[in-house]
């Protein structure tokens, strides 16, 4: 129901209701059909189903058969680590998930918890959750708004709607019919729940209640929103599935291979045994090419890149945030309070006799009529800023007394020197405050107000230092000044006073007439001075940015053009015109579409399934209640510090400083990180994959296995995780902000990591091979003796390889990552146990295994490092010159 439009006895005879307010047994009944004025989440998943859910991830199933079989075979330390991170992964989960449906719990405290209504006739207090659709509310400053409701009368009534908007500034309210269709920042009649009154009294009648309210309709759409996997998360659960499937190829035919050997040789041996045999070291094959490490590995890099956003004022609530930045090809942010300072800005005046622009720093320099505009800016005002320099009152009159203090006249010294004696306070209707002060042993009032309507009540001007008549010349200078400031989306007050008797006390409405005009002053909320930079290389780095605001179409359309996010061919739009347009014209028009204006919580939802629709990443900003459905449909929703829990509890990150400029910091940490996790990739299937060339030459060549299953798992546990991770701690790649974002379905080995697992992987792979086949020549023993060592040694020397796709290890710096030669010489010090006397029978290495031996394996190690270096340098260089040609 558009009670807005509706006058307010309709309203009361819609409610069936009166101003006398219900009888207490009507509100009973209501109670009963209707139900309380708070908010019902649904009912919420079961703790333990959410943990058991986590164990049905491909991946996590293959390597729970892996583990079971490694129990069977006596492998107890690896299975209980590897149970321990799957079950630590899983309550991590839970906990996340459990902090995602805080948001409805946070909507249901804004609630507020008494309300003043008229029951039975009478004045009363009630709890806000037995209000009921009809009830009459009284407001004053200071209370929140317990429900939504059509104002009956309004006494200079001024609510922050913040929390719906997203606009700092207080909104005036009347009882007036508003005839068209209006957003709800426009309903100046109707109070919203969860709304807080500032300024002045009202009472209204109930229209709304529990989900029937605006912020009722964000909790079901905040339930709505489809929470969503990140690009990474996608990627490795189609991998897992595809890789499980390989395996469990791989190991029945290297155990079908073992079998026929056993079945068909000719030698006499235990057939059980052999063929157990067989069976594990298919198993351990298994257990070597899956990376167990790899879902802690992800983890961990995560984190360290959470570690470093939290360093640029970034504060991730959800690990996989991490990643989804470094995917975003699209930020939605909101205006205020991101892109702009949240802080109202006297940045223009203009007196009749032309002075603009350039208001003296120093008061003496100060011409009478500037020095008369700043004495009634700072005294018709009622703000203030406290001894801890909280600024209290009107954002708008809070820039003026602040504009007082930056050009060196404190606002508090002219305030004793010239105290207030009377006032009309501001009136919405009117437009108007008024104050009394005397001057020189004159008494005077001041008026400050809406410029359309004070210079239409001026009929004197002082220009110079005179009064002189408000000539038609004069007058059409002013407003045209008005028009410009107004065109440059500035607010803009203006100034006058008026001589009256000593002797009167009081004024009233009525005196505020022919007033002598003084001059206008222009403000705004100014752009971070540091956005305009990022924005620009976040067009440099293939990221949309639009920004979608709850403020007027003009003043963002300013904004948006000051700081470069509007180029020549973008259009503004409003929620209004939005609601117009078909799914089919919002996506043929969403590209050119920077700026949106006025918009409602159900807009934003929509525009960003809008770009989601076209594959887009899609990042939202936002820091009220009305910004909480789109922040949990966004792939990442990004919460202001300063915002509230809803939208932080909805969000996956959080800025401390509510700079735009963080996100795009954020974005070049998420870039790397996802580079990082895809060298910790690259380094592990590399590796897994020279082992298993090595397995299969040598079945095919009909040579001994060139690994035991305990060496395999030895490697696999000693290699794996230390290296990995120390990759993730690498710094950004040269050209992190200079590459466009990803393509969403852009496959994990896409971007020349398939190609360098391949190359360092066969590479590895030959290495193994050589230094088997020159074992041979001494002994089976030897051979399996040199293969471990050269792949050990091989693995790890690789780690220097894996640090970068496109520098080679010198380029990079070889002592530049201190964690890469911290993990590597760990891995070599792992090793060197495994030739300890009594430790080599365990890991298959016989006494005659020498300097000599050690010597070729670690030649044929290092050569195979060096040549993945001449490789990625050929590579590299061969790209680099194809992209010189083609552009």
């Amino acid at each position: 129901m558009e009670y807005y439009r509706q006058e307010a006895d309709q309203v009361l005879q819609d409610v069936d209701s009166s101003t006398q307010g219900l009888s207490g047994q009507e509100a009973e009944k209501r109670i009963e059909t209707e139900g309380y004025n708070e908010l019902k989440g649904k009912k919420k998943t079961p703790t333990w189903k959410l943990f058991l859910e986590n164990f049905k991830d491909p991946m996590v199933i293959v390597l729970l058969v892996a583990v079971t079989v490694q129990l069977v075979l006596g492998q107890w330390v690896e299975s209980i680590i590897i149970f321990f991170v799957l079950i630590l992964n899983a309550i991590i989960s839970v906990v996340q998930t459990r902090k995602a449906e805080s948001s409805i719990d946070a909507l249901r405290q804004m609630s507020a918890p008494e309300a003043k209504v008229i029951r039975d006739g009478k004045k009363q207090s009630v709890a806000a959750r037995e209000l009921v659709r009809g009830d009459i509310v009284l407001l004053e400053a200071g209370d929140y708004v317990p429900a939504d409701g059509r104002l009956l009368e309004s006494g200079s009534l001024k609510v922050d709607e913040g929390m719906l908007t997203g606009e700092s500034e207080a909104v005036d309210k009347h009882i007036d019919v508003i005839g068209a269709d209006a957003p709800i920042g426009d309903r100046r009649n109707m109070v919203f729940s969860g709304s807080l009154v500032v300024y002045g009294r009202g009472t209204v009648v109930i229209t709304g209640t529990a989900l029937n309210t605006e912020i009722g309709k964000i909790a079901g759409l905040i339930e709505s929103a489809e929470a969503k996997q990140t690009p990474l998360q996608r990627k490795l659960e189609s991998f897992s599935k595809k890789l499980g499937i390989f395996i469990l190829l791989l190991c029945i035919v290297i155990f079908g291979v073992e079998a026929g050997r056993i079945w068909f040789a000719n030698e006499v041996v235990d057939m059980t045994a052999a063929i157990l045999n067989a069976l594990m070291f298919a198993v351990a094959v298994a257990v070597a090419a899956i990376p167990e490490a790899l879902s802690s590995i992800v983890t961990i890099v995560l984190s360290v890149g959470t570690n470093k956003m939290a360093k640029q004022h970034a504060i991730i609530r959800k690990l996989p945030a991490v990643e989804s930045l470094g995917s975003t090809s699209v930020i939605c942010t909101d205006k205020t309070g991101t892109l702009t300072q949240n802080k109202m800005t006297v940045v223009d005046y203009f007196l009749p006799d032309g002075s603009t622009d350039d208001f003296p720093d120093d008061p003496e320099q100060w011409s009478e009529g500037e020095r008369r505009l700043l004495h009634i800016a700072v005294l018709c005002n009622d703000s203030n800023i406290n001894d801890e320099g909280k600024e209290l009152g009107d954002p708008t009159e809070v820039a003026l007394i602040a504009f007082s203090n930056k050009k060196n006249k404190n606002y508090n010294e002219i305030r004793e020197q010239f105290p207030r004696e009377g006032e009309i306070p501001f009136d919405s209707d009117r437009k108007l405050m008024s104050t009394i002060h005397t001057f020189d042993d004159q008494k005077a009032m001041l008026t400050k107000g809406g410029p359309d309507v004070l210079i239409g009540r001026c009929t004197q001007v002082f220009v110079g230092d005179e009064v002189v008549p408000l000539t038609d010349e004069i007058r059409e200078r002013m407003q045209t000044a008005n028009e410009d400031f107004s065109n440059r989306a500035l607010r803009v007050l203006a100034y006058g006073y008026k001589i009256i008797p000593n002797d009167q006390t009081e004024v009233g409405i009525d005196d505020e007439q022919e007033l002598i005009l003084v001059g206008l002053s222009a403000m705004i909320d100014p752009p971070r001075e540091e956005v305009a930079g990022s924005i620009a290389e976040s067009k440099k780095a293939g990221i949309r940015t639009v920004m979608i605001t709850g403020d007027h179409k003009t003043t963002a359309q300013a904004i948006g053009r000051d700081i470069g996010l509007m180029d020549d061919q973008d259009i503004a739009v409003t929620g209004q015109e939005l609601d117009q347009m078909s799914e089919q014209e919002l996506d043929n028009q969403l590209e050119k579409i920077a700026v949106y204006a006025r918009v409602s919580p159900e807009n934003k939802i929509r525009i960003v399934r809008a770009w989601q629709k076209k594959g887009k990443i899609t990042a939202m900003t936002g820091d009220g209640v009305n910004d909480a459905p789109a922040l949990k449909q966004a792939d990442i929703g990004v919460a202001m510090g300063s915002g509230t829990d809803v939208a932080k509890d909805s969000a996956a990150m959080i800025l401390t400083d509510d700079n735009f400029v963080s996100i795009v910091n954020a974005v070049g940490v998420g870039r790397t990180v996802f580079d990082n996790i895809k060298k910790a990739i690259a380094y592990l299937f590399a590796g897994n994959l020279g082992a298993i060339i090595a397995i299969l030459f040598a079945l095919l060549m009909d040579w001994i296995n060139p690994f035991t299953a305990i060496q395999l798992l030895f490697i696999n546990l000693a290699n794996d995780s230390l290296p990995a991770i120390a990759l993730g701690m690498e710094k950004a790649e040269p050209d992190v902000m200079s590459r466009k974002p990803r393509d969403i379905n852009e496959g994990i080995f896409a971007g020349g990591t398939m190609q360098a697992v391949i190359t360092r992987g066969v590479l590895i792979g030959i290495a193994v091979i050589l230094s088997q086949y020159i074992g041979l020549q001494h002994s089976p023993e030897m051979s399996v003796a040199m293969a471990f060592t050269t792949l050990i040694l091989a693995r790890t020397f690789q780690t220097f390889a894996a640090r970068s796709n496109v520098q080679t290890a010198f380029e990079v710096g070889i002592f530049s990552n201190k964690y890469v030669l911290g993990a590597v010489a760990l891995c070599l010090c792992l090793y060197g146990v495994t030739l300890l006397p009594g430790v080599r029978d365990i890991f298959s290495i016989p006494v005659e295994f020498g300097v000599q031996q050690w010597a070729v394996a670690t030649g044929l190690a290092l050569g195979a490092v060096l040549l993945m270096e001449v490789a990625k340098w050929i590579r590299t260089r061969v790209t680099r010159n194809q992209q010189v040609t083609s552009s």
